[in-house]
């Protein structure tokens, strides 16, 4: 943390381009929205109440999701350009020393690593402010860093105002700035609408620091991904693509094996244990944790799951909001949802669900069942096509099966209702009583066969 640093953060703009109802910083890349990226880059440098966010465009939606980040906001009404956002954010500024940074909401593969790097590059220069810049193949529509011979910024020109000589410079602004903050503040009102747009923009304190006789200087990314900025659908998938695949380096490099990698969905806060193996075509979501020594199988889809060390995953689960301990084996094609637990060692076989239940430590439901608002001990064998009744049309009911019980197949348990440990139901039952342990409990109609029935025709 820089305690003398503040940060604002602007994410008031429409997002034309995006073409959508959303705020544009709402959208999402690596599994959060672009502003969020942002707010944690800043949030690790600077604490909450001296970062500003500027809304304007969705205001509503924005600073309710960035709320649990306890920044504070100020509103841009009208959007009249990156200066003018900053003079309104300075009532929300509360320090006027320092240095001060000047982020975008919709620049999420900025990380703090550089942020960090601008301001020792700042700090080292005694600059009035600095710069991020990068070098394009293509520069067309970005301002361009004019330099002096020492390095220091001149001027930055827009694209329609360059001359030939200009247009040929391949170093292009980002507009990421850090300021010495007393600087800014006493020159800040000295910027005026542009003659053309009417707006104010924030490049121009670049000129007038100059014209008071302060250096600006520049701080050049080597990757120049990370200052790009999300306007349309087209540059909300590269920026996806670029979080992803940073992730899936960092995990690989932690000693995970990804493999086909480029096909593996992971979100930006998803942790994996060394020696685990992710096979193709996975999606690790939220916040999910895989321990060491497990294998997620091909069109797995994990969402905030905690996986403990050993787990196997069988191709095509669906994982959410559940935990599994060690050594558990489920699927192919099983489900767990809401809280669902699954304990050590135990089996969750093909297409059966878990939601709020728990399966103890051994047990097995291998084949076509459904467990909802269950607790399940240890050793239990359900047998294929149980289903407990949980619902009663109004609220949920539980399902209590003690340890070594056993559970015929296709069995159907009534909630609410206990079966007793070392308890059996026998194959087809239905159970709407308490099955004390130890006992038979058999739930069926006698079956009946009548000999002299006869199929009768079919109607013509």
């Amino acid at each position: 943390m820089h305690n003398d640093l503040s940060m604002v953060i602007l994410a008031a703009g429409m997002g034309t381009r995006m073409k959508s109802k959303l705020p544009k910083v709402l959208h999402q890349a690596g599994g959060l929205p672009i502003v969020a990226h942002v707010a944690q880059s800043a949030l690790a440098l600077a604490p909450p109440e001296r970062v500003v966010v500027v809304t304007g465009h969705g205001a509503e939606e924005v600073e309710a999701y960035l709320s649990p980040y306890k920044t504070r906001f100020a509103r841009q009404a009208e959007q009249k350009g990156t200066g003018h956002a900053l003079m309104v954010a300075a009532d929300q500024v509360q320090a006027r020393e320092g240095l001060l940074v000047v982020l975008y909401g919709d620049c999420p593969l900025l990380s703090a690593d550089t942020i960090t790097r601008l301001l020792a590059q700042h700090a080292a220069t005694g600059a009035a402010a600095t710069v991020i810049t990068a070098l394009l193949d293509d520069p067309t529509g970005y301002g361009r860093m004019i330099l002096d011979a020492e390095g220091n910024c001149e001027a930055i020109v827009e694209q329609k105002a360059a001359t030939p000589a200009q247009l040929a410079v391949r170093e292009i602004n980002s507009g990421i700035y850090c300021f010495n903050a007393p600087l800014l503040w006493r020159h800040l009102a000295e910027i005026t609408p542009n003659a053309a747009s009417g707006e104010i923009y924030l490049t121009d304190m670049i000129e007038i620091l100059r014209r008071h006789g302060h250096r600006v200087k520049t701080l050049r990314v080597a990757d120049p991904a990370e200052i790009l900025g999300i306007n349309t659908r087209l540059e909300l998938a590269q920026a996806d693509r670029y979080l992803r695949d940073r992730k899936a380096k960092q995990l690989m490099l932690e000693g995970v094996t990804l493999e086909r990698p480029e096909t593996i969905t992971l979100d930006k806060f998803v942790e994996v244990g060394p020696d685990t193996i992710v096979e193709s075509f996975v999606h690790l979501r939220g916040n999910t944790r895989i321990g060491r020594d497990c294998r997620i199988g091909t069109g797995c889809v994990l969402t905030n799951a905690t996986l403990a060390d050993g787990v196997v995953l069988h191709p095509y689960c669906v994982i959410s909001d559940s935990e599994i301990a060690t050594h558990a084996h489920l699927g192919p094609f099983a489900r767990l949802r809401m809280q669902a637990q699954v304990e050590a060692g135990a089996h969750v076989g093909n297409f059966v669900e878990l939601k709020k239940t728990r399966l103890g430590k051994g047990a097995k439901a291998s084949h076509l069942a459904y467990l909802g608002d269950a607790k399940i001990g240890a050793e239990v064998n359900i047998g294929a096509g149980t289903i407990t009744c949980n619902y009663d049309g109004q609220k949920k009911h539980a399902t209590i099966i003690g340890e070594g019980a056993f559970i015929g197949s296709n069995s159907t348990l009534v909630a609410p209702v206990e079966i007793g440990e070392n308890a059996y139901v026998a194959a087809g039952s239905v159970i709407t009583e308490n099955v004390p342990a130890s006992t038979l409990a058999l739930g069926r109609a006698r079956q009946v066969v009548k000999t002299d029935w006869k199929r009768q025709p079919k109607r013509k």
